[in-house]
């Protein structure tokens, strides 16, 4: 069931791209969703630009805060008809329609299930998390039937790399695919992120072909970049490296319950990649395992945990564990000195 869903949605954005490449009939109403917000204003901008003719947009193009939005004016404006186009396009951002009153929804259901042709709504969320209310059964069902959701997720990263590489090209520049793959894996895998680190890069490389030198210079990473790089400096017993990283991070004001979280999450990585070097499992078992999208991650992760033993990984998971219970639980706790502490320990375990 969760196969055929997933299915579905992606079955759903590849007709949008096909609508929108072919010139097809686009739909009535589209709901927009997922984590990969620079896909979702592309395509925003590619409805926009088929439905509304340049210079009537006034006129034709609507865009609505959900924010104390109701049925009864969103309907209203989609009955307006269109002025020197064939259509309207309105959108509307943040508005959780599972959290209308009963009255909001009935009104929302009329609207969907007598929509007029020549109307496009798309329904974006942005800051607002999307999830269906099963509870209110009809409404569920009008979106069902009369709105297309697409999910806009983060790229598998053959796409992103063959993307990054276009992207460069623009700029007169060259990446091979394991640069390109260093660039994911320290400055994630969001093309909305990324678009920026590629101009910054861009404008930096002196030479034709991109080089990591070129990104280290002056990309910034994710943290979980920077977490990564502060075990693997604690892997090689290398504790100053690791505490200036530690350092760095609280200059920037990363708050240290998030620091620490990511920390034990990396830390439960490299215990499994530990774990699959004992007992003869590939990389293939990790990025199963963790739901990566490449094996460039899955290759470092056995690389640093190949300096490591299950017993210090073990140990390792569970001095987090107390780290977290004292900063969540203790008063008159100092959080980033528990960081600091738990770090010089994680270290002298090394020795």
């Amino acid at each position: 069931m969760a196969y055929a869903k997933k299915t579905a949605k992606n079955e759903a954005y590849q007709k949008l791209k096909t609508d929108l490449k072919e010139g097809n009939p686009l739909g009535n109403a589209y709901l927009f969703y997922g984590e990969e917000s620079y896909l979702r204003e592309y395509y925003l901008g590619e409805i926009r630009k088929r439905l509304i003719p340049a210079g009537f947009e006034e006129f034709n193009y609507h865009a609505l805060e959900g924010k104390d939005l109701t049925a009864q004016s969103l309907t209203e404006m989609a009955e307006a008809m269109p002025m020197m186009a064939e259509r309207t396009l309105i959108v509307v951002t943040d508005w959780d329609i599972y959290k209308l009153n009963e009255d909001q929804r009935e009104r929302l259901i009329a609207l969907l299930e007598d929509l007029p042709e020549y109307c496009c709504i798309v329904f974006v969320y942005d800051t607002v998390a999307y999830k269906q209310n099963k509870t209110v059964k009809k409404l569920c069902k009008a979106m069902d039937a009369h709105v297309t959701p697409i999910e806009f997720k983060a790229q598998d990263t053959s796409d992103l790399t063959a993307w990054i590489a276009r992207r460069f090209r623009a700029l007169g520049k060259q990446i091979d695919r394991q640069t390109a793959e260093y660039l994911i894996f320290l400055c994630g895998g969001l093309m909305t992120g990324l678009s920026q680190e590629i101009a910054k890069i861009g404008a930096y490389a002196k030479g034709e072909v991109i080089t990591q030198r070129d990104i280290d210079a002056v990309a910034d990473p994710v943290l979980s970049a920077e977490i990564f790089r502060m075990t693997d400096a604690v892997s090689q017993s290398d504790y100053n490296k690791a505490a200036a990283i530690l350092g760095d991070l609280l200059k920037m004001q990363e708050e240290p319950i998030v620091i620490l979280a990511a920390l034990g999450s990396q830390l439960r990585r490299l215990y499994t990649a530990r774990m699959a070097i004992d007992s003869g499992k590939d990389k293939y078992w990790l990025m199963e395992l963790w739901e990566m999208r490449s094996d460039y991650p899955a290759k470092l992760l056995l690389q640093s945990a190949k300096r490591v033993s299950a017993q210090w990984c073990g140990d390792a998971v569970k001095m987090c564990q107390v780290a977290d219970l004292r900063m969540k639980s203790q008063r008159g706790v100092d959080p980033a000195e528990e960081l600091k502490l738990l770090l010089a320990r994680l270290g002298a375990a090394r020795k």
